[in-house]
């Protein structure tokens, strides 16, 4: 073999070699580009997704602040209309407060924000419901069932006790007046008052005790128990104070 022909054969083995080292680096090239593509895509696709998931959130947000703002006019005019309540002096509906005015800590955080979630607190909804709950207590009062049977026996010792402790304050009254201190016939005036008032003293107790206590109303036969119990108690005051003079 000739000088030529080595040559040209170790130029043949040196450009196969290049050819092989050019075909290695496309195709590392291309693999590299399919990578990127791929990652390209997923990152595209996981943005959609977060705007996508972002969009849902701001509608249900807004949506959320929509029902609000109608359950809240709702229930400001049923508070308008509630007994003992001026409308003059509650005025029209208070507008919402800005949104610039509030601090970063008041503010909900959305979808993937990655900052710390604000600390658990109640509802709009839940203050809402609370509200109305109130007002429905206030504007129509709930029905209350009657007094129960065992408590019935017991309205004519209340109505006693009651105009017994006024009887006494009532003859206390009378007897310090007719002492000639000054002002005597008023205070008379006032145990004298007290008297007639002894018998039927009984009945604002008893109606308060079963509304707090008991949750009943004190229906017409429960008021005449207490009736009768607070004249009896009256009557033995009475007798027992005049037999005394």
């Amino acid at each position: 073999m000739t000088t030529r022909d080595r040559d040209y054969q170790l130029m043949m083995t040196a450009l196969a070699d290049v050819a092989r080292r050019r075909d290695a680096a496309l195709a590392d090239a291309e693999q590299a580009y399919q990578t990127s593509a791929a990652q390209a895509a997923g990152e595209l696709a996981r943005a959609e997704g977060d705007a996508l998931s972002a969009d849902r959130w701001a509608g249900a947000a807004a949506a959320q602040v929509l029902d609000v703002d109608r359950e809240a006019a709702r229930l400001w005019d049923q508070l308008r209309r509630a007994r003992g309540m001026r409308v003059r002096a509650l005025g029209e509906l208070p507008e919402p407060l800005s949104i610039e005015a509030l601090p970063r800590t008041a503010l909900e955080s959305g979808p993937g924000s990655g900052g710390a979630l604000p600390a658990p607190r109640q509802s709009a909804r839940t203050l809402l419901s609370r509200a109305a709950g109130r007002i429905d207590v206030t504007v129509r009062p709930q029905l209350r069932h009657p007094l129960p049977r065992w408590a019935l026996p017991l309205l004519p010792l209340l109505g006693a006790l009651v105009a017994g402790l006024c009887g006494l304050i009532a003859a206390g009254l009378v007897t310090f007046g007719g002492t000639g201190l000054p002002g005597g016939a008023a205070i008379r005036g006032l145990g004298w008052l007290a008297f007639l008032l002894a018998p039927s003293a009984g009945v604002p107790v008893a109606a308060a005790l079963a509304h707090r206590k008991l949750h009943a109303r004190l229906d017409i036969g429960g008021i005449g128990l207490t009736l009768i119990g607070g004249m009896l108690a009256a009557t033995v005051l009475s007798v027992t104070f005049a037999s005394s003079r």
